[in-house]
């Protein structure tokens, strides 16, 4: 009966693996194939077994546009996090000050970003923040007395510009979800430190960070994923088909989509996915070894 009982379970849970397998495994494997492959626009059906020859030239040549890509993505991910969070920490504190006055239209007021679509927030800001001739900021440039500026055409300002977007885009998202952990903590571990001679700094420091560190410690990792793989921000302001700025601003996620829809070269652009494959899993499986070392501690 148990033997039954037990073929019948895999037999019920068989249409999920068989999904499973062709949505997710299958593309990884293929796309792990094809990354020995000289496959390309001109070897279509003809492409041949290469070897490694694509990850050498993707991580051993320096020259490559991968490294720099790579750096570019770093430093993305970092900057952007640590603003991220820090920024949404003090308005998520801001908004639950006490005494403040219609602090839940602020909150909707505050989703606006979030809620609407990104194709769209990010065409509006290209046009009607950043554009030379009719972008509110060159206004107020010229209106200051200063010149005209193109925020796009250069590697800094445009990293500038899209860190700009992207925490206008993603700072909603992270202030509900401070501003949800903050409503979690008991009031009177407050009033204690008041009637102890706490302050302000006092307060945030040894019981709203502390309270907020385990739920936030999930969020932050999945946003740092988000922030790894990002790409519509900067593809859609910098480097969009028949609208390209003049910036070279590249990460690993558009470098590889270069290759593969600009360039052609699918072996490399395959070899560079997998690259990143490897980076995400390594990253998830050190974020949850050290959450369990920090759970044994306690």
């Amino acid at each position: 009966m148990k033997k039954t009982t037990k073929s019948n379970a895999w037999l019920y849970c068989l249409p999920a693996f068989i999904l499973i397998g062709v949505i997710v495994l299958f593309p990884i494997l293929y796309t792990g194939y094809i990354s020995f492959t000289n496959m390309n626009l001109y070897h279509w059906q003809d492409f041949t077994f290469v070897g490694a020859d694509n990850y050498i030239r993707a991580l051993g040549k320096v020259d490559s546009g991968f490294l720099s890509a790579l750096a570019t993505t770093l430093l993305w991910t970092g900057v952007n996090m640590v603003l991220d969070v820090a920024i949404a920490y003090l308005l998520a504190v801001g908004l639950n000050t006490e005494g403040l006055r219609a602090k839940r239209i602020y909150k909707t007021l505050l989703v606006f970003p979030w809620a609407m679509p990104a194709y769209v927030s990010i065409l509006v800001w290209r046009v009607g923040m950043f554009n030379t001739e009719f972008g509110l900021l060159n206004r107020l440039l010229t209106t200051l007395g200063f010149d005209k500026m193109d925020f796009l055409s250069k590697n800094t300002p445009a990293f500038l510009s899209c860190m700009a977007l992207n925490l206008w885009m993603s700072l909603p998202y992270m202030i509900v979800m401070i501003d949800g952990g903050l409503q979690s903590i008991d009031r009177s571990m407050y009033e204690s430190a008041i009637l102890d001679g706490a302050g302000p700094w006092q307060k945030n420091w040894y019981i709203t960070i502390p309270s907020l560190k385990k739920i936030m410690a999930p969020i932050v990792i999945m946003t740092t994923f988000t922030m790894f793989k990002q790409f519509d921000i900067l593809y859609l302001l910098t480097m969009q088909k028949g609208a390209v700025s003049g910036s070279t601003l590249q990460t690993i996620i558009t470098y590889a989509h270069q290759n593969a829809f600009v360039s052609n070269n699918y072996g490399l652009s395959s070899a560079v996915s997998m690259v990143i494959f490897v980076i995400i899993i390594a990253f998830s499986l050190w974020t949850n070894r050290a959450a369990k070392a920090e759970r044994s501690e306690q």
